[in-house]
């Protein structure tokens, strides 16, 4: 029988009822490799020469990307005027990029993308392994792929304010100025006397059976690019010096984490609550730095 009220969203009865663990309500759920469980992640900045942890921070968050900023807050005090930081792709996003561009934090941040732009990995795929034909059940492949029509293909005259389609056909103007990301865009969607029956429609449209016109959007190309801090993090990883300095980062925090995994045996948190958990994990923190100390000469 039902003893507790529902939880509502915002202090009203309305709305959509509030999900979360009442068994540990700062824990979050993660995406491993057995599938997803609750718990919590455990963060650390690691210095590349003796691999002391200088940072370190347990989240309930299943996003990694929340948890860059902090991280580089807290190691800041031990930087140096030569202090580079690199993280992998799951910190990655623009808001990050910008932060750390406006902090005047030097980083190097991976994107998803990094490895397939990198010609040492053009033969990773065949050491991948395929998917499971039991488990794929799809009867053929996803029908939207490629070889449609991009809005290149579609003649805009900003002079004019027209927009013409591969068939010839003109556009309607449907919305100026409309923002999206924050650029500028305007709309320009298809009529259905010239869709509806056009020789090209299976070439325009991804799902030509259930949509009626084709909308294509034209941004203003004067604006700034919603990715500018991407686009020039991914020019600077990409460079011969950006590549060699990124691929310290591998062996410079994997082997303690996998220090205190294996070694220390701290393959799962045994506590409840985001503070227990947090100083259970700077705990083992402590540990593998006060061995990494006295392994150095620092026993005095």
């Amino acid at each position: 029988m039902r003893t507790h009220p529902k939880r509502q969203g915002a202090g009203s009865d309305k709305g959509a009822e509030r999900k979360s663990n009442l068994t540990d309500n700062d824990s979050a759920k993660m995406a491993t490799g057995k599938g997803v469980i609750q718990g919590y992640t455990g963060a650390a900045a690691v210095d590349a020469r003796h691999q002391i942890i200088v940072a370190a921070q347990a989240h309930g968050s299943g996003s990694e990307q929340s948890l860059l900023m902090p991280m580089v807050e807290q190691a800041q005090p031990f930087a140096m005027g030569k202090t580079v930081i690199t993280a992998d792709a799951g910190y990655h996003s623009e808001t990050n990029l910008k932060r750390l561009h406006e902090k005047g934090v030097t980083a190097l941040i991976a994107d998803g993308l990094m490895r397939k732009r990198d010609a040492r990995f053009k033969d990773q795929g065949k050491y991948k392994q395929g998917p499971d034909p039991l488990y794929n059940k799809a009867d053929s492949p996803n029908p939207v792929s490629s070889g449609k029509f991009t809005p290149r293909e579609f003649r805009y005259d900003a002079a004019t304010n027209t927009c013409i389609c591969p068939a010839g056909k003109a556009l309607y103007s449907n919305g100026s100025h409309c923002t999206t990301n924050g650029r500028t865009q305007h709309k320009f969607p298809g009529a259905k006397r010239d869709c509806m029956p056009c020789a090209l429609r299976h070439q325009c449209l991804r799902t030509p059976d259930k949509t009626l016109v084709r909308q294509v959007a034209i941004f203003d190309k004067n604006q700034p690019s919603p990715h500018q801090h991407t686009e020039a993090m991914r020019q600077r990883i990409d460079s011969a010096a950006g590549r060699a300095l990124y691929g310290r980062r591998i062996a410079t925090v994997e082997p303690v984490f996998g220090n205190l995994r294996y070694n220390k045996r701290l393959d799962r948190f045994t506590l409840r609550g985001q503070s227990k958990v947090d100083t259970q994990w700077k705990l083992y923190c402590m540990v593998h730095n006060i061995e990494k100390l006295a392994h150095h000469g620092y026993t005095h």
